[in-house]
């Protein structure tokens, strides 16, 4: 540890825990082999689609949740197409292969969720995981043509870390589109697509799924605030003192352990396999 470190340690307050929030935030799982690993993804998968039937994101066969296989950079597992949210279990995920080949399970494959995870994952090694859907308030924003405006310490959470997305060509089936997606994606951690709906990822499906949560959940507040008067946004200086604590990645993905709590209390058949 260096001198800077220790000394920022040693006039922490008391009640602080020695994290970048202040907050006791428990470390990441470490596992001992692959098959650990990736039981672990499918899991947080399956209960994040779980997640995502429950709160209502749901739009008919729209929607897809991704996270890359550990042991193959060109795999990844997603869910089954047309198999409803509030159903799925971890035996009826699908593992994908770069050219959109179903090489483990027995459902079918979304087109659009090949042609926009694949290039995600593909052009951005850090993004392990990747969620999108169809939500009401996050396609309201996109119709608007705005993004989320640091209006609280949430939504501050994404100041300078996302995009709008307005190249709207029908329904994401091409693969040129999905690439287009992604390029325009870059490092952030959303993006907003107009006519369409809303992408995050994360270095987890956990982080993945809290930023897209939080986003959503914004976009109300921001819909709400407009509708009801003028906004008045956080300051350059405020926005960023904000996005430090609640943008921090390691808060997002142990914020999704409330959610994994909650959603395998209530619905523990979501882990068969």
């Amino acid at each position: 540890m260096t001198d800077t470190a220790t000394q920022e340690r040693q006039e922490r307050a008391g009640y602080l825990a020695d994290t970048h929030t202040g907050l006791p935030l428990p470390t990441e799982p470490v596992f001992d082999s692959v098959a650990d690993d990736r039981r672990h993804r499918k899991q947080r998968l399956t209960a994040a689609l779980r997640l995502f039937g429950k709160y209502g994101y749901g739009e008919g066969v729209s929607g897809h949740i991704s996270v890359r296989d550990p042991e193959g950079d060109d795999l990844f597992w997603v869910n089954p197409f047309g198999v409803p949210f509030s159903r799925v279990k971890v035996r009826d995920l699908i593992l994908v292969n770069s050219e959109g080949r179903v090489v483990e399970g027995r459902h079918r494959l979304n087109p659009s969720a090949f042609v926009i995870h694949s290039a995600i994952h593909r052009a951005h090694p850090g993004a392990v995981a990747a969620a999108h859907g169809h939500t009401p308030h996050s396609r309201a924003l996109g119709a608007l043509g705005r993004l989320l405006e640091p209006l609280d310490q949430e939504s501050a959470a994404f100041y300078g870390d996302q995009v709008l997305y307005s190249d709207y060509e029908g329904p994401s089936i091409s693969l040129a589109q999905g690439e287009d997606i992604a390029g325009r994606l870059g490092d952030k951690r959303a993006i907003l697509l107009r006519h369409h709906g809303l992408i995050t990822v994360g270095g987890s499906v956990d982080e993945a799924v809290h930023w897209f949560f939080t986003y959503e959940a914004a976009a109300q507040v921001q819909l709400l605030a407009s509708a009801a008067g003028e906004v008045k946004p956080m300051s350059h200086e405020q926005a960023e003192a904000a996005r430090d604590g609640f943008g921090d990645r390691h808060l997002g993905w142990f914020s999704f352990q409330l959610l994994w709590d909650e959603i395998v209390h209530e619905q523990p058949d979501l882990l068969d396999e």
